[in-house]
C-alpha cells in the first residue's frame, strides 16, 4: 500500500462516531477506501452513517483537519515496517472476514499472505505449569509438521511458547496483539516479536500508538480464532481469558480443543470444563486433524494462487461453483448452504467471502442472496 492510501485508512479510522463495524460495512459495499471517499455523503448516509458523522467525514476531508495526529500514525507505521490491509483488500484473510465483526483495517507486520493460509489457535494460561509449556511447543511442532501454522497472542505463558515451539520447528507463526503494531506487549517479548516478523507475521485492529488497555484484549480474542480453523486451550484455570477466546471460537463455527488435565491440576479445570461441553479431547496433534478434515483440506484449495486482487474472470473453485449455484434470488442460510452443499461451516464461509468480494453474492439479513 502506498503513503496516500495508507494516510487515507488512518484518516477514516479517527474519524470520531465512525465505528469499525460501521466501517467495516461502507468499505465493503464501497468497495475500497478510495471508493468510500468518492461515493460522497449522501451515499454514506444511504449505508447507515448517521448525519453528524458525515458532516465530520466531508469537513475534515475539506479541511485536512482530523482527530489524530496522522503523519504520526504513518511515521509509526514506517518505523515498524507495517502495511495496512484493508477488509476489501484480496490480501485480507477470507476466514475473518466471515466472522460477524470483522476489523476494517489490520495492521500487519511481516508476511501478510501467512493469515490467508491454514493455521491452528494455541491458547492458554499466563501462569502455565511447566507441563503445559511442554505441552504447547511439542503441540505446535507436531502442527508444523502436518502443514498447518500457529497463531496466538504474544502473552506470556502458553502463548509465548506456542509461538517459539513454532519457530523452533521451523514453521510461520502469528501474533495477534491488542497494541498499536509499532508497541510490543510485554516488553519481554521484543524479540520474540522481531522472530515473528521474520517467520510469520504480527497483525492488530488497533492504529498506530495504541497503548495496552484492558478492553482492548478480548477483541483481540476475536481475531485469535477468526484466522484460525480451530482453537486449542492447552491449559486455562476457571475463569480464563482463554476460555471467552474458547466461546468466540464455538460462535464463529470453529473448532474447539482442549487437553485433558487431572483433576487435581486446578490449572486445567477451565480445560475440563470445555471438555465437558463438547470440546474435543486432544492428546496428539492427529485428534486436531482427525477433526478438521475437510476444512483444512478446502482452505488450502480457497488460497488464492495469484497475487493481487483477485477478477471476475478469475476461475472459481470446484466448491465456489457449487455454492454459487445454491445461492438464488431468496436469502439462504450458511447453515442451509452448508446442508446442501456437504461442506463444513467454515469452508462455506470462505468460500462465500471469495464469492462476495467477486460481486456475484451479496450478505443480506438472514444469509446470501445472488447479485
Amino acid at each position: 500500500m502506498n503513503i496516500d492510501e495508507a494516510r487515507l485508512c488512518l484518516q477514516l479510522h479517527s474519524v470520531p462516531g465512525l465505528d469499525d463495524t460501521l466501517l467495516t460495512s461502507i468499505l465493503l459495499h464501497s468497495g475500497s477506501p478510495a471508493g468510500l471517499v468518492e461515493s460522497g455523503p449522501g451515499r454514506w448516509r444511504q449505508l447507515g452513517m448517521p448525519e453528524t458523522v458525515a458532516q465530520v467525514l466531508a469537513g475534515s476531508l475539506r479541511s485536512g483537519n482530523w482527530l489524530y495526529d496522522v503523519e504520526s500514525q504513518l511515521a509509526g507505521l514506517a518505523a515498524a515496517g507495517a502495511d495496512i490491509v484493508p477488509v476489501t483488500d484480496a490480501r485480507y484473510p477470507p476466514l475473518l472476514r466471515t466472522i460477524t465483526d470483522p476489523p476494517p483495517l489490520l495492521y500487519v507486520r511481516g508476511e501478510v499472505d501467512v493469515l490467508a493460509q491454514p493455521q491452528l489457535a494455541m491458547v492458554g494460561s499466563r501462569k502455565a505449569s511447566p507441563a503445559g509449556l511442554r505441552s504447547a511447543r511439542s503441540l505446535a511442532g507436531d502442527a508444523v509438521a502436518s502443514g498447518l501454522h500457529i497463531t496466538s497472542g504474544l502473552a506470556r505463558g502458553i502463548d509465548g511458547e506456542a509461538h517459539r515451539g513454532t519457530l523452533a520447528a521451523g514453521g510461520k507463526s502469528i501474533g495477534v496483539v491488542a497494541t498499536g503494531i509499532d508497541r510490543v506487549y510485554p516488553a519481554l517479548h521484543r524479540g520474540l516479536a522481531l522472530e515473528l516478523e521474520q517467520a510469520g507475521c504480527l497483525v492488530s485492529e488497533f492504529p498506530p500508538g495504541m497503548p495496552p488497555l484492558r478492553q482492548n484484549f478480548p477483541r483481540r480474542n476475536r481475531i485469535i480464532s477468526g484466522l484460525s480453523l480451530g482453537v486449542i486451550v492447552v491449559e486455562a484455570a476457571l475463569p480464563s481469558g482463554s476460555l471467552i477466546t474458547a466461546r468466540t471460537a464455538a460462535d464463529q463455527g470453529r473448532e474447539v480443543f482442549a487437553l485433558p488435565w487431572s483433576i487435581q491440576h486446578s490449572g486445567g479445570a477451565g480445560c475440563l470444563y470445555l471438555i465437558r461441553d463438547g470440546a474435543k479431547l486432544v492428546q496428539t496433534i492427529q485428534d486436531v486433524l482427525e477433526e478438521l478434515g475437510s476444512m483444512y483440506r478446502l482452505q488450502r484449495e480457497l488460497q488464492p494462487e495469484t497475487p493481487g486482487r483477485p477478477t471476475a474472470e478469475q476461475a472459481l473453485s470446484a466448491h465456489q461453483e457449487r455454492l454459487l449455484q445454491l445461492v438464488g434470488y431468496e436469502s439462504v442460510s450458511v447453515d442451509e448452504l452448508s446442508r446442501l452443499s456437504a461442506l463444513p461451516v467454515a469452508g462455506v464461509l470462505a468460500a462465500l467471502s471469495f464469492l462476495e468480494m467477486q460481486c456475484l453474492i451479496a450478505r443480506v439479513e438472514g444469509g446470501y442472496i445472488r447479485t
